[in-house]
């Protein structure tokens, strides 16, 4: 059974990623194992002098299924299994994490959704997995 890693954002490359995968499940012979993906940056400065680790936790989580909900609505919706995970951190980093520890045979994404100049002074996500990981990644535009 083939694994795949989606990681989604609230964008709406993120949707159009999740509709178009959908219509193309037909390719695979047997049934995919699905792990969908959020990643939420990690809170900086000082805030773990006013909130504890369990808040801050929570806060993530809390965030991350904010994000989920659409995505996890339309796999319900097309009768698809799947399981979800919610990642903080740089989100390279966290995709291939996931990817390698859930012993996915591939990533499945949407290009980032930004512009050519925001793209040329921030880099994109894409762009920063490509590089990291050893998986093939599939990018729908």
């Amino acid at each position: 059974m083939p694994r795949l890693l989606i990681p989604v954002h609230d964008s709406p490359s993120s949707y159009r990623l999740l509709e178009h995968f959908l219509t193309k499940l037909t390719w695979f012979r047997e049934p995919v194992e699905i792990h969908l993906l959020t990643v939420q940056p990690s809170l900086h400065g000082d805030v773990g002098m006013f909130i504890n680790a369990e808040q801050i936790r929570n806060f993530h989580q809390e965030e991350g299924l904010k994000v989920l909900v659409p995505f996890l609505a339309q796999l319900d919706a097309a009768g698809v299994d799947y399981e979800y995970h919610i990642g903080v951190g740089n989100p390279a980093e966290i995709i291939d994490r996931y990817a390698r520890e859930k012993a996915c045979d591939e990533i499945v994404m949407g290009t980032s959704g930004r512009g050519p100049i925001a793209t040329l002074f921030m880099g994109s996500v894409p762009a920063q997995v490509l590089q990291l990981t050893s998986l093939p990644v599939l990018l729908i535009k």
